[in-house]
């Protein structure tokens, strides 16, 4: 009788961990199949405006309707660039950019690159008064040759220009190269929503780049909440690029390229073992942009493109581990 009972327990207890172990695997597997669900989910908008670089130009449409947009930037040239839509006051424009502003910003560069720091500075006084008027809307981060940025930012009705002023090795800004084109904003509304963040980012010229959580590996949409802003030493607003670091980058050197008023500052090429991939360029305070990353493990970096990024705390370095 013992015996039987001892057989019927052993039974039980065998039916028992059988039945356990089975629903372990299901919820691992439910576990699985839910954070791949969640990953598909974050996909590119197929909702966008394309805008290509071949060389030195902005190819895309001359009109877009106001309101939040997504505009995908494929760079296939082989020079690093950006897009940043000012918003011109009314009355001016790309024929001003060419005569009133680039002239000045080329003469100011001029006599830096000759090592006449103060006479440089002192000739960007001639910039027009209403230059003080243009709002920097938002646009792409730097993108590496090869690459796509993909950045999503609202616009005001009126007159922008899309330009990129990165620095061909001969010190000229790529603006003068053709990489200005007036885009028109009308008054009708996309009727387009912003996405849903994964990661949630503040920007801030007083306490610099923080973040909401750990940054992991594949898709993520990355909020860039704008708490204030300034003009800094290079004229420039702060704004939040996103940078692969390769074991050779070096980080100093990174921090001095940042800065486009420097001789070799914002210049082709770009410093060794650095990769950029996109982020929201310079913002009004109060705006939000976002942009989209596909990470793979590596070491990569948040950084603004402005003088002394690591005092301001405007430089972050992150791991996204395997």
């Amino acid at each position: 009788m013992k015996a039987n009972n001892l057989k019927i327990w052993t039974l039980l207890l065998m039916t028992l961990l059988f039945f356990n172990c089975k629903n372990e695997k299901k919820t691992e597997l439910t576990e699985e199949t839910i954070v791949e669900e969640v990953i598909e989910v974050i996909e590119e908008p197929s909702n966008v405006i394309d805008i290509v670089t071949r060389s030195m130009e902005f190819q895309s449409v001359d009109t877009i309707p106001s309101g939040w947009n997504t505009f995908k930037y494929q760079n296939l040239s082989n020079e690093t660039h950006f897009f940043l839509m000012d918003k011109y006051p009314e009355g001016k424009t790309v024929e001003h950019t060419l005569t009133d502003v680039a002239p000045v910003f080329a003469e100011g560069m001029d006599l830096i690159n000759e090592g006449k720091s103060e006479e440089g500075f002192a000739a960007f006084g001639k910039l027009p008064e209403w230059f003080g008027d243009i709002i920097f809307s938002g646009g792409s981060g730097l993108i590496a040759p090869k690459h796509t940025a993909v950045t999503t930012i609202k616009l005001d009705p009126g007159y922008y220009i899309m330009e990129c002023y990165v620095k061909m090795p001969n010190g000229k800004f790529h603006t003068l190269m053709g990489m200005a084109k007036p885009i028109f904003v009308t008054d009708e509304a996309s009727g387009n929503t912003p996405p849903e963040a994964t990661v949630n980012i503040a920007l801030s010229g007083e306490t610099g780049i923080s973040y909401d959580k750990d940054i992991t590996k594949g898709k993520q949409i990355f909020s860039v909440y704008v708490k204030d802003q300034k003009q800094h030493e290079n004229f420039m607003w702060h704004d939040l690029n996103l940078v692969k670091l390769d074991a050779n980058a070096s980080e100093d050197a990174l921090e001095s390229w940042m800065d486009w008023s420097d001789p070799k500052g914002l210049i082709t090429p770009v410093p060794n073992g650095v990769t950029f991939l996109g982020g929201v360029n310079d913002m009004s305070a109060g705006s939000t942009g976002y942009f989209y990353a596909d990470l793979e493990p590596g070491k990569y970096a948040f950084i603004s493109e402005v003088p002394n990024t690591k005092s301001k705390g405007l430089f972050k370095v992150f791991e996204v581990i395997d």
